[in-house]
């Protein structure tokens, strides 16, 4: 939100491909939902194959509907949909929707849900968490790619939250070359990096999940620290052909924790890459003064990470 209020938050335009966020969202999130009994639908409209637009930004937006759908859902079905609103030559107008069977919102408090820190009411927070930013800067993410976010819902019946987006259109070899670089980015960590240990260190437990299915999903050997220090002592104890560092968390920051690791004599020339919410230049300067080699995004597409990975394993060879 800072980012927005200070007119820092730069979206990305590249080639994009809608149905492989809704899949990697639905994979995400499988877990959590087969575990309330909750059953996980897509419905996705035919799209134009050569969109470019920032998959991060939309992936981070949905990942919040659909956090919140899980969340507030006790049993039932969940249903992400994508759909066409309008199309020019240039442009296509994109509507995202999230509907649940949970508990619904009262309409007294339904059109205030998308203001800073806002939630249902108080009990909400002290039982599920949270801050009530997620759906306001939801909100600011659609307004600056040309959209709108809302919702609606009925009590004891479920909600549908939605936004929308328009994402400019490409060339057709546009499309086609971002198809052969993330083809060959997953299937080169698969045949050339199979079995290699990595060390993420995230102190979020979702965010763990993520990363670890993520980085599994192609083969890589996960271990987790919990915080820098944990990272540290791991790093001291077993050789990782990589480190994924968070920037922020408890105990040791990831920047101590990058500087303390560049002591240790065998990890001069690993890999160390920042994965953060933190995208100033700012931060990516501090980042690469404290030692690490590149710089992630969260959320991250499985596309963008894998090909960061690859680039990080083949350059530090």
């Amino acid at each position: 939100m800072t980012k927005i209020d200070a007119g820092k938050l730069i979206l990305e335009e590249a080639p994009l491909e809608i149905p492989a966020i809704i899949s990697n969202l639905v994979m995400m999130q499988h877990d959590r939902a087969d575990e309330k009994g909750i059953v996980l639908h897509t419905e996705l409209a035919c799209l134009p194959a050569n969109l470019v637009g920032d998959a991060t930004r939309l992936q981070q937006v949905l990942l919040n509907f659909l956090n919140n759908a899980i969340k507030f859902t006790e049993q039932g079905n969940i249903t992400l949909r994508c759909h066409v609103v309008n199309e020019t030559e240039a442009s296509v107008l994109l509507r995202f929707e999230v509907s649940d069977s949970g508990i619904g919102i009262s309409p007294e408090t339904l059109n205030n849900l998308f203001n800073r820190f806002e939630q249902a009411d108080s009990s909400t927070s002290r039982k599920f968490g949270g801050t009530g930013l997620g759906l306001a800067i939801a909100k600011e993410i659609s307004n600056i790619m040309d959209g709108e976010a809302g919702a609606t819902s009925e009590l004891g019946v479920g909600s549908t939250f939605w936004f929308t987006a328009r994402l400019k259109k490409g060339t057709t070899d546009t499309a086609v070359k971002f198809q052969e670089s993330m083809v060959s980015a997953e299937e080169l960590l698969k045949k050339d990096y199979q079995g290699i240990r990595i060390l993420v260190a995230e102190d979020d437990l979702l965010n763990q999940e993520i990363i670890s299915f993520m980085l599994e999903e192609v083969g890589l050997r996960v271990e987790i620290a919990d915080d820098g220090v944990q990272a540290v002592a791991l790093a001291t104890q077993n050789d990782y052909r990589l480190i994924l560092m968070d920037m922020q968390m408890p105990n040791m920051d990831g920047l101590a924790a990058t500087r303390a690791i560049r002591q240790l004599s065998r990890y001069q020339t690993v890999p160390i890459l920042a994965i953060t919410a933190n995208a100033f230049k700012n931060d990516q300067e501090r980042c690469f003064a404290a030692g690490m080699n590149g710089f992630i995004t969260k959320p991250t597409p499985h596309h963008e990470l894998y090909k960061s990975l690859l680039q990080a394993l083949v350059t530090h060879a």
